[in-house]
């Protein structure tokens, strides 16, 4: 007997912000495109029991706090079916952390959308530390939302960032899934240097022998994934350049801009690339951090 194979749902954080906002927007049409049911969570801290349960001057009680809560979820909920009609929503608050509820809350989720800036956010900043943080931490990709469009033009490419090692292989397999689920093309992007040549000193290396092996080297990173993604058209620039400087200009174009993480930090620990940080607080579309070792039946 055939069982039909449940997907994995697409898991947003709300917070009643503009930016949450543009994330559930933007995780609605997504989820719509995948087939997926959409999970919105809200975060909350309430103070303790007793005394600092009951409302004092300025500071709202536990039952106040819930039911605003609720009030933003819901709304939130309403926002989403109506931009995505047909799409199933739920949502609930969970009282924690946010960035450890929205990690849990995503453990089972093939992609968890943040928007770029919460409530708690200050003007000035580029990119809240929740969005930082679930980026770092989430077992599955994350979107961080950015870019004043929730959801840019259709004729837009998805950009992935590649490094040439084995690291950026899980998120190969993000963009294609990526590009395909949105009938669009992919533009791998692949940065190469001489610090020599950068610096203009004297080098051993010839920069059109160094490129060749460059495009060689990427060349056999996406072997396969032509014939797996036949209907995706492949645009790969192979350039000397710095990768941050050069994946910003091309989010300005693109619906979607990927990159990859090497390794899952801890709270303690080194979070994001430094090429992950630089992207997800400088570009100009939503970043998809997808974890290495990730592998595509966590969202294909």
């Amino acid at each position: 007997m055939d069982v039909m194979r449940v997907r994995r749902p697409v898991v947003a954080g709300t917070d009643g912000s503009d930016g949450a906002q543009r994330a559930v927007a933007w995780a609605a049409a997504e989820a719509l495109r995948r087939g997926s049911a959409l999970r919105l969570v809200t975060a909350l801290r309430l103070p303790g029991e007793g005394a600092a349960d009951r409302p004092s001057a300025g500071r709202p009680g536990r039952a106040d706090l819930l039911a605003a809560a609720r009030g933003r979820l819901a709304a939130a909920v309403a926002a989403a079916r109506g931009g995505a009609p047909g799409l199933e929503v739920t949502g609930d608050p969970v009282v924690g952390d946010p960035v450890e509820v929205l990690v849990e809350s995503a453990s089972d989720a093939q992609l968890l959308v943040v928007g770029e800036r919460g409530s708690g956010g200050f003007t000035g900043l580029q990119l809240g530390s929740v969005a930082a943080a679930t980026a770092a931490l989430a077992t599955c990709p994350v979107v961080v939302v950015r870019g004043a469009e929730p959801e840019p033009s259709a004729g837009r490419p998805v950009v992935l960032g590649v490094d040439g090692t084995p690291a950026s292989d899980a998120a190969t397999a993000f963009a294609h899934e990526a590009a395909a689920v949105r009938s669009t093309a992919l533009v791998v992007v692949h940065t190469w240097s001489d610090p020599a040549l950068e610096f203009g000193l004297a080098s051993g290396a010839d920069a059109r022998v160094v490129e060749q092996e460059e495009r060689r080297l990427l060349a056999e990173r996406l072997a396969g994934w032509g014939e797996k993604y036949p209907d995706v058209p492949v645009q790969c620039i192979v350039t000397r350049a710095h990768p941050v400087p050069e994946l910003v200009t091309r989010s300005h174009g693109a619906q979607l801009l990927v990159v990859g993480s090497r390794c899952r930090a801890t709270p303690e620990g080194v979070p994001l690339s430094s090429v992950s940080q630089a992207v997800l607080h400088r570009s100009g579309c939503p970043v998809a951090v997808v974890p290495s070792g990730v592998g595509p039946d966590r969202w294909a």
